[in-house]
């Protein structure tokens, strides 16, 4: 099976966790001890989940992502959910996990601004 995840410690003492692929039934376990593996062996200042790679996520994934903010959350760790794509972020927001997971809504665009003020909205 290939790597579901990538693990980079940064000279900041944060710890990314990039997620590749489907975080589903057939790798949820992984995912959760990968974060909390990076947690326990390098006591980093945050954990950043980068879901840019990350192509699907289905309850079991969202599971994955709990279990890893709680092992970081015990430890005093934040734990930030980062680059999820649009799907993602409808997902985590509809489930009321985007705010669990440090997301903001994202910058209105220029494109956006600009057809608002065309519309006059």
């Amino acid at each position: 099976m290939d790597e579901s995840i990538r693990t980079t410690l940064g000279d900041d003492g944060a710890v990314t966790v990039t997620v590749l692929g489907e975080i589903d039934f057939s790798n949820a376990d992984e995912v959760a001890l990968g974060i909390r593996d990076a947690v326990m062996d390098w006591s980093p200042t945050i954990v950043l989940v980068d879901l840019r790679d990350a192509s699907f996520i289905d309850s079991t994934g969202l599971g994955a992502l709990i279990e890893g903010y709680r092992a970081a959350t015990d430890r005093d760790i934040d734990f930030v959910v980062v680059n999820p794509s649009e799907t993602f972020r409808r997902v985590l927001t509809v489930t009321g996990l985007a705010d669990f997971f440090g997301l903001t809504e994202p910058a209105e665009t220029s494109l956006d601004a600009e057809s608002a003020q065309a519309t006059g909205s």
